[in-house]
This record gives structure tokens, C-alpha cells and sequence, in this order.
């Protein structure tokens, strides 16, 4: 006997996060009953059903992507925009770990083990997440300092940063820089750069714990290898 949301996780449908959501919205039925409350345990050969999708156990698989801009970071859009899911072919159920924005490319890691997806984007965890940004004006050095020590946004303070490269353009008076973080809220490091009246103009990930760009083209995506989902899990544990 296993608790229902984890059952769900483990079969790539969603994120265990996303499955309690709708195990409590009454999307989710166990042998044609609703089930609503979270912890419900069930075994593996019950009749699960959710969102009216029958769920079975898959084979877990793990990719990188290089995410290009305009697209996003979902299995599907009301708006019918393009989703990273589009870029890569298989046959499983994927879903991105975590997101990045539109307008941003780099470093997307997509799977459809539940578990895994929230190792990695538990706040709870530190794994890092390095980007290249580039600045309307000057990024000072008080500025980087108060950044890097931590920023109240909205009603929560962000956690150490490390900025790090710093490189000024007095023709476009721009700033290009590389900061590294370990949290992953929704809109971070615009929304840290904003802090400080830096407005973000563009924004890379180039790295997601031990994982880089290296090698691949914008649009690339590749499995994942063993020793590089070890490290990842090392990292978060």
C-alpha cells in the first residue's frame, strides 16, 4: 500500500505537489470512488483514474534541454503557445521541472518522476542555479552586495546570492553579469534585479547544479546520464 499522490507521482502524470492539488479538487477516483483526502493509501493494481486519465506505472526518464526562447514552460497552453514538451520526442509523459519564463532560454530539466521534481525544486534543497543576465545600467558593487546578501521581495527575503563576471557596455549602458542562486520562486531574478532598479533585458540559465550547456545547440536535448542524476540527487540531499 502506497499513498495515492505518491502512486500518481510515480507514474509520470504529474508533479506529487500537483497530484495532492487534485486529489483535494475531486479529480482523482480509486476504483470509481472520489478520493479527497491526502494519504489515502491504495496499491499499485487499483483502478486510478485523473482528470479522467487512467494511470499506469512508466519507465522514469530524465532530459536536459536547452530551452530556446518562446516557449513555455508547460505541457500545454490555453493560448495555444509552443511548450517545451513540443521539443522533445518521446513517448512518456513529461513535464518540466520547475520553470523559466518566455522570454528566457537555457539550462530544463523535463522528466515524469514526480519524486525527482521535487527534490530538485524544494526550497528545502540547494541546488544551484547559475544565469547570465544582461542589465539596463550599471550594476554597482553596493547593489551586487545587497543582492548577494539577500532582498526582501514582495513579503519573503531572498536567499545568498553570488554574483560573479561583471561586465559594463558604456555604449548601450548595459551590464552583463552571472549570478547564482539556489532558490527557484516564480520570476526570481527579475524580480531581485527590479529590486535594485536593474531591469532584466535578457536572461540564460547556464547551469543547473552539475549540469551545463555544453555541447549543445538552442533546441538540443539529450537523456540525461546515471552519474549525472547521482549528483543531482546528492546535491539536493
Amino acid at each position: 500500500m502506497e499513498r495515492l499522490q505518491k502512486i500518481i507521482a510515480h507514474s509520470g502524470y504529474t508533479s506529487r505537489r500537483k497530484a495532492e492539488e487534485l486529489i483535494v479538487a475531486g479529480k482523482v477516483t480509486v476504483n470509481g470512488v472520489v478520493v479527497k483526502e491526502l494519504g489515502t493509501k491504495v496499491r499499485r493494481n487499483d483502478d486510478i483514474i485523473v482528470e479522467g486519465n487512467i494511470i499506469s506505472m512508466e519507465e522514469k526518464v530524465y532530459y536536459l534541454l536547452y530551452k530556446p526562447e518562446g516557449y513555455i514552460s508547460s505541457t500545454d497552453d490555453e493560448k495555444g503557445r509552443k511548450t517545451v514538451v513540443d521539443l522533445v520526442i518521446t513517448d512518456k509523459r513529461i513535464y518540466p521541472i520547475g520553470r523559466l519564463d518566455y522570454d528566457t532560454s537555457g539550462v530544463l530539466l523535463l522528466t515524469n518522476d514526480g519524486d525527482f521534481a521535487n527534490l530538485m525544486t524544494s526550497p528545502n534543497h540547494h541546488v544551484e542555479k547559475e544565469y547570465r543576465v544582461k542589465l539596463k545600467g550599471f550594476l554597482r558593487k553596493e547593489e551586487s552586495t545587497l543582492l548577494c546578501r539577500g532582498i526582501r521581495i514582495d513579503n519573503y527575503k531572498t536567499k545568498k546570492a553570488k554574483i560573479k563576471d561583471v561586465v559594463y557596455n558604456k555604449e548601450s549602458e548595459t551590464t552583463l553579469a552571472t549570478i547564482i542562486i539556489t532558490e527557484g520562486k516564480y520570476h526570481q531574478v527579475k524580480l531581485m534585479f527590479d529590486a535594485v532598479n536593474h531591469p532584466v533585458l535578457r536572461l540564460k540559465r547556464v547551469r543547473f547544479g552539475v549540469l551545463n550547456l555544453d555541447n549543445m545547440r538552442i533546441g538540443d536535448y539529450r537523456l540525461l546520464k546515471p552519474f549525472e542524476l547521482k549528483q543531482l540527487k546528492e546535491l539536493a540531499e
